[in-house]
């Protein structure tokens, strides 16, 4: 046996399961999967995807001095706002044998269901990553998911607080939240429960019930309504924000995506700069990094958006003290 050979015996046999995954991971170009909860597959995918999102990961991407084509490529899916096709998608990334998959929050599930061995990069991902066993913790993952998380049941209760502040008063605060958002709505509620705070609970399924859960909540007595969304109420964002102005709710979003739309306010992180902190995750893993030992991390920027038009459109008149906070206003 020669020297050449018994090298490449100590090497394979040193090899873990995981170092051999990432290891893989390092052919060009790189195979990047998308797994998006909203939109179609054809805004999420190849070098010329016009999902904001993705736009931003290739971004980021090119900032690391990668070229599109020589250096990476993306394989993309959309959900279309459908949690039932997330994990039929993530199947046919791994069966595209994608190097490693970007996976938004609502989808994160789907793509562990898919596969234990390629590396995956959540954004926005579960509510609680560690309560939820998607990580065995923050600082060291364990597994082959890694990434950053939303922080969006952490700002459930500053969300309730800014709505108080605009609609005060003893009216109910109606809630829509969805399947994918179980931890937030619970979060909500312990949030409400600590401040003497009635809420009212909208579970929706699909895109008809928007429309009937504000009217039945605006029957119901409240003035306000904070959404909490997942796949299904982001793709379907204007129809959202449609139902809200029509039944003349004083809507909080979680996501600057719906006062873009004509909602009147959110307050979240900046998810266009998750997915551009996601490339440096991307990068790390080419490079060789095990997902299991790469920290988990929090978003760094937050922003409050409101929407003037909104506001007048529902006859609201935006305080003072909450316009000076604001970080972009809509007019």
């Amino acid at each position: 046996m020669n020297r050449r050979s018994v090298l490449l015996g100590i090497s394979a046999a040193v090899l873990t399961p995981d170092t051999m995954v990432t290891a893989q991971a390092l052919r060009k170009p790189l195979k990047i999967g998308i797994l998006s909860a909203g939109g179609s597959s054809a805004e999420v995918n190849g070098a010329d995807a016009t999902n904001p999102s993705v736009k931003s990961l290739v971004q980021g991407l090119r900032d690391l001095g990668y070229r599109y084509g020589a250096d990476f490529v993306i394989e993309g899916r959309g959900g279309e706002g459908r949690p039932d096709r997330y994990a039929a998608l993530a199947r046919e990334l791994v069966a595209a044998k994608v190097d490693v998959l970007v996976a938004a929050g609502p989808t994160i599930e789907a793509a562990r269901g898919a596969t234990a061995s390629i590396p995956i990069v959540m954004v926005g991902g579960a509510t609680d990553p560690v309560v939820e066993k998607v990580v065995a913790s923050l600082a060291a993952p364990g597994g082959n998911v890694t990434g950053l998380t939303l922080q969006q049941a952490d700002l459930v209760g500053k969300r309730l607080e800014l709505l108080k502040e605009l609609v005060p008063g003893p009216a109910p605060i109606a809630v829509l939240w969805e399947d994918t958002s179980q931890g937030s709505w619970k979060a909500a509620q312990s949030a409400a429960e600590a401040r003497g705070w009635q809420l009212l609970s909208h579970k929706v399924s699909s895109k008809a019930m928007i429309g009937s859960s504000c009217a039945a909540a605006k029957a119901a007595g409240a003035r306000s309504l904070m959404v909490i969304s997942g796949g299904l109420m982001f793709e379907h964002a204007t129809a959202v924000v449609e139902a809200a102005s029509a039944n003349r709710l004083a809507a909080m979003y979680p996501l600057r995506t719906f006062p873009e739309r004509g909602g009147l306010m959110a307050y979240a992180a900046d998810l266009v700069d998750l997915y551009r902190r996601a490339a440096s995750f991307v990068d790390r893993i080419a490079k060789g990094a095990n997902p299991a030992t790469m920290p988990i991390e929090q978003p760094t920027k937050f922003e409050l958006v409101v929407n003037l038009g909104a506001a007048r459109a529902i006859g609201v008149t935006l305080p003072p003290s909450l316009l000076v906070r604001a970080d972009e206003v809509i007019k």
